[in-house]
């Protein structure tokens, strides 16, 4: 007799969709096999947890070997989903306000670089802001997209960069054509790290006027349609594409992001080729479990970002009242109106110290961690997981800091007049730059070369210097700046900084 369907578990399957059918899909399909108690003689190894490494299972336990599976039959597919991955998406779709969305396990980067593959071609002009994230200019690479940057508004003070406004987007297009090159795409990142916003509306629309189809890099803004406090969503201003960090502000697994899609500017199926091109085949469906629980959570939950905003209102307030602190607003950015009110930016240079050294005293000797740190200040994440214990902290900390450190009037005690984003003179484009010979020159003597990497401090993942673009002595001096205070230069061949990977001559 030759093989048969497991009935008994096609039934047991059915009986358990129908009880638990509270749960959100992918959680329901992976409860539901992992109770089918099946004999496992597919990956991964350990075997739904069976030889699970005993130093990790010591720490987390064996329940998340469990459900980590990749694609199975009573699942669903990744690239082609019909079941429960389906169903979640399109109940993503329906609550983040998009045409299609797809989940992301390789963190919105992979979606950065898809979305730029999927809307330029070689030779394209790709309109972006300089402090774009470094997904963007690897998207470039793959695509052989040619970059036109937009230097964004600048606060010397605070060594912040903002958004782009309309006006630049309007110059940057009728500069583009005429160099008589067609623009495949405008990229904007909005919210920034700091949480400042563009005006994606009028963005949005000037784009669509010219046919040009816009990317918003919103990592930083999953979460902005769930308060009223919150800035419009880039969906809701017009995007044609965003990518959204799920796992920063809400709450999946970490790399967990999706990307939605809007109106009928954007080939669907040449993105999802992209996709399909950038993304792992085997995807943990434990981490997409995350994105469609992370979905659950907001859609049963009206009221979930109240006490998060008032937390973090609170604690603005509080922390103003600190001498020798500053809080970063919008009067730093003349021309932008919104920010997220549940990012919170800390100046200390009053106090006579870097960002870095703040952050070492609050990490080391307080047990508070910042999300990212620059110069001159630490930025601080609010979310659902914060609670007034947090904000009682952070308020006694910085009033330790400031207690330790009394205010001086010391200006700007880290990049004096260096600052990092200046109009970038292109040799090459990304690409051309990519596949160039290159060599390593010390890095006292690389003025005027042309840069073969991208050095970048991080966070927040914004290139200092980009593949291709004439190194300056401005340049040098700010990358010095930062690490001689404790930065860390991701991208760099040389950690240490001591050479910096250039151009051969001739190429």
């Amino acid at each position: 007799m030759g093989p048969t369907v497991d009935q008994n578990g096609a039934n047991h399957l059915a009986e358990a969709n129908a009880y638990d059918d509270h749960l959100p899909p992918l959680v329901r399909a992976l409860k539901a096999s992992a109770e089918r108690k099946t004999v496992a003689f597919h990956f991964p190894g350990h075997k739904r947890g069976q030889a699970a490494p005993s130093t990790l299972a010591e720490l987390i336990g064996t329940k998340p070997f469990l459900h980590d599976v990749t694609e199975l039959p009573d699942l669903d597919r990744f690239f082609s989903p019909k079941g429960p991955l389906l169903e979640a998406k399109l109940l993503a779709a329906e609550l983040f306000g998009a045409k299609e969305t797809w989940f992301l396990v390789g963190g919105t980067s992979c979606g950065v670089q898809a979305a730029i593959m999927a809307t330029c071609s070689p030779g394209d002009t790709i309109i972006l802001p300089r402090n774009a994230h470094l997904s963007a200019t690897a998207g470039a690479i793959f695509s052989g997209a040619v970059p036109k940057y937009i230097v964004p508004l600048y606060n010397s003070e605070w060594d912040i960069a903002a958004g782009v406004t309309p006006c630049q987007v309007k110059s940057a297009i009728r500069e583009s054509k005429a160099s008589g090159r067609k623009v495949g795409a405008v990229f904007v990142t909005s919210p920034t790290y700091n949480g400042i916003c563009s005006n994606l509306g009028d963005i949005s629309k000037l784009c669509h006027s010219q046919g040009i189809p816009l990317i918003v890099d919103e990592a930083h803004g999953a979460h902005f349609k769930f308060h009223p406090q919150m800035p419009k969503t880039a969906l809701y201003q017009g995007a044609d594409i965003c990518i959204q960090s799920t796992h920063k502000v809400l709450c999946s697994f970490s790399q967990t992001s999706m990307l939605h899609i809007s109106g009928p500017n954007i080939d669907r199926e040449r993105l999802h080729k992209c996709l399909h091109a950038l993304q792992s085949t085997s995807p943990s469906w434990l981490f997409l479990a995350s994105l469609d629980a992370a979905r659950h959570q907001l859609s049963t939950d009206a009221a979930a970002f109240n006490d998060a905003v008032n937390l973090a209102n609170v604690a603005k307030i509080l922390i103003r009242k600190i001498p020798g602190i500053s809080v970063l607003d919008l009067s730093a950015f003349p021309g932008f109106s919104c920010m997220d009110p549940l990012r919170v930016t800390i100046g200390v240079w009053q106090l006579g110290l870097s960002g870095f050294q703040a952050n070492e005293i609050l990490d080391n000797d307080l047990g508070i961690i910042p999300e990212f740190v620059s110069t001159n200040s630490v930025t601080l994440a609010f979310s659902q997981g914060t609670t007034g214990e947090h904000v009682r902290r952070l308020v006694s900390g910085l009033k330790h800091l400031s207690g330790k450190f009394p205010a001086v009037n010391c200006g700007n005690t880290v990049t004096g007049e260096a600052r990092p984003y200046d109009v970038p003179v292109m040799s090459m484009n990304p690409r051309e730059t990519f596949f160039a010979s290159k060599t390593r020159v010390k890095f006292k003597d690389c003025s005027g070369e042309v840069c073969g990497e991208s050095l970048c401090p991080y966070p927040p993942g914004i290139p200092v210097l980009v593949p291709g673009e004439v190194i300056t002595e401005k340049a040098l001096d700010y990358l010095q700046q930062i690490k001689s205070h404790g930065g860390y230069i991701v991208g760099a061949a040389d950690p240490q900084l001591d050479s910096i990977v250039v151009c051969k001559k001739g190429h």
